[in-house]
């Protein structure tokens, strides 16, 4: 090899080690950047997270307060009703009971036996006179309540309201994208009272770990937010890589391949959602409602699910959550409906007293193009307006009640019924069943599993039926999974149920062999109403 050769490989060779060292000096400058802006982030995240518990138990302190205000002390069905007023108008609260001098349990609103109540922190003060919180273990459950209580009531007894230790976490990241920290709210003794988000399941130890942590004078609560370096340097890679590749284009190569090996970013959940929509991924499952007092099927409820191209199914509390937060449920539910209308529409059609119910979520109340949206898709199909069934579902609350109620009202100038679901246990308390102006309402699980164990559950339920009947509004009772339930849905002239005591949710083909089976039609003809098949 010739000097010349010898000296232009030298050249290369020392030009490619002069040119790693900016480069490593960049990438070290770069990950600290990142690390810097993370922990600003963590901050933010922090602070939104101690803003939405200080707003939950500030709530269930003012309901507290104004039972006390009230006289509420006792059992007496006066104040248990007084209590349950709390319970619908008071989102966080989930529980109202009354407190013997002891601090034992006297009796709830509810009247639901939660198993055996196990106080398990230190008694925490707080900032407003009389009221004290404390952290407590329901039966065998994994998952913590916060009771506030107040035992200066007559008598010396008390008053205590639950509030479930998940209402202080949010379900997704504020950009709707995935959570890539760890959530943790404990009482100022330790005691763990919820945590949410991404595991930590990288075996990184604490000293590996990027944390915040805020504390709440007034309630006494402590909330951190963590994650490990390493997964927020793998989510930072583009920035570190790219200002790496500036110092040298040896450099470059190297992380040129690198970009397009192991280290490739994973797709977003958005974008995966949004090529779920684009190539029509979401199967509509069917579960039936069934009339008590003839046994006939009258009507269904349409569940999505997600059916991946390798044939994965994801359930929807995996992903309804983020399409609701992106605004992209809207177009989940366009793409439902015009699958319903596709794959059963002529069997539902062919029986014109039976009716198809589908969820809408609060972002199809901020305007009115979900009517546009139903006259278009339904005004094309066999099923009929006046066959269509729209649930209000409560996972987040209506932004503007006033918009909510013109699109209902404009939904229902097309023939379309509109209901409350899950009523009692959302957002919306029995402001929704008095605002909106809706047709039919449906009894919640919760009410509905209780009935074989206490009777106040019996006392809700006819109050929601007295309520239902005077409002001129159908009743329909979901989760029913016994005979005795059905009895005394029945006996409380209640005619429509739900449950797995009837069918499970049924894909399409299973559901439509049960149609038939149950109301058999022959080609060109319509099913006979009701009245007459009866």
């Amino acid at each position: 090899m010739s000097p010349s050769r010898h000296r232009k490989l030298a050249a290369i060779v020392i030009g490619l080690a002069l040119a790693g060292i900016p480069a490593a000096l960049v990438h070290l400058w770069l990950s600290s950047y990142v690390e810097q802006q993370v922990a600003a982030d963590l901050d933010v995240a922090a602070k939104r997270v101690i803003g939405l518990a200080e707003t939950r138990l500030g709530a269930a302190v003012e309901a507290l307060d104004d039972l006390m205000s009230r006289g509420v002390h006792s059992c007496a069905q006066t104040d248990l009703g007084l209590m349950n007023d709390t319970l619908f108008s008071v989102t966080p609260v989930k529980e109202v009971s009354v407190l013997g001098a002891d601090g034992a349990t006297t009796c709830t609103n509810l009247g639901i036996p939660l198993g055996e109540r196990q106080v398990i922190s230190q008694p925490i003060a707080s900032a407003y006179p009389g009221v004290v919180i404390e952290v407590l273990q329901l039966g065998d459950r994994t998952e913590h309540v916060v009771r506030l209580r107040n035992m200066n009531g007559l008598g010396g007894a008390g008053l205590a309201v639950l509030v479930p230790a998940d209402l202080f976490l949010p379900r997704t990241s504020s950009d709707g994208g995935p959570v890539l920290v760890r959530a943790r709210i404990d009482a100022v003794d330790g005691t763990l009272i919820g945590e949410r988000g991404a595991e930590h399941s990288d075996g990184a130890s604490d000293d590996e770990r990027v944390v915040t942590t805020l504390r709440s004078d007034r309630f006494g609560i402590t909330v951190t937010i963590s994650t490990p370096r390493g997964r927020l340097l793998a989510s930072h890679s583009d920035l570190v890589m790219i200002g790496t590749v500036g110092t040298g284009s040896a450099a470059a190569l190297i992380l040129a391949l690198a970009a397009f090996g192991p280290w490739r970013p994973r797709g977003s959940p958005v974008a995966d959602l949004e090529r779920a929509i684009e190539n029509n991924e979401f199967v509509a499952y069917y579960q039936p409602i069934v009339d008590l007092t003839t046994a006939r099927v009258v009507s269904a409820e349409v569940l999505i699910r997600w059916r991946k191209p390798d044939g994965t199914m994801v359930p929807p509390v995996q992903f309804i959550p983020l399409a609701e937060s992106t605004g992209l449920i809207v177009e989940v539910t366009r793409a439902l409906m015009r699958r319903v209308c596709a794959e059963v529409g002529a069997a539902i059609g062919s029986r014109p007293d039976f009716s198809i119910g589908f969820n809408l979520a609060a972002r199809h109340f901020n305007d009115e193009a979900v009517v546009a949206d139903v006259a278009k898709i339904f005004g094309a199909s066999p099923i009929a307006l006046s066959q269509v069934l729209l649930e209000v579902t409560e996972r987040q609350p209506l932004e503007d009640l006033a918009m909510a109620r013109r699109v209902i009202g404009a939904l229902q100038a097309l023939g379309v019924r509109v209901g409350i679901d899950d009523l009692g246990t959302g957002h919306s308390g029995l402001s929704y069943m008095l605002k909106l102006g809706v047709d039919f309402i449906k009894i919640d699980k919760l009410f509905v599993d209780a009935i074989d164990t206490e009777r106040y559950s019996t006392t809700i339920i006819e109050t929601l039926v007295e309520l239902g009947r005077n409002m001129y509004m159908e009743i329909i009772a979901e989760g029913v999974e016994t005979f005795e339930q059905m009895a005394h849905l029945r006996a409380r002239s209640i005619r429509k149920a739900q449950g797995y005591a009837f069918a499970p949710p049924l894909p399409g083909p299973s559901f439509l062999r049960l149609l038939e089976a149950a109301d058999p039609v022959h080609p060109g003809e319509k099913a006979l109403p009701a009245s007459r098949a009866a």
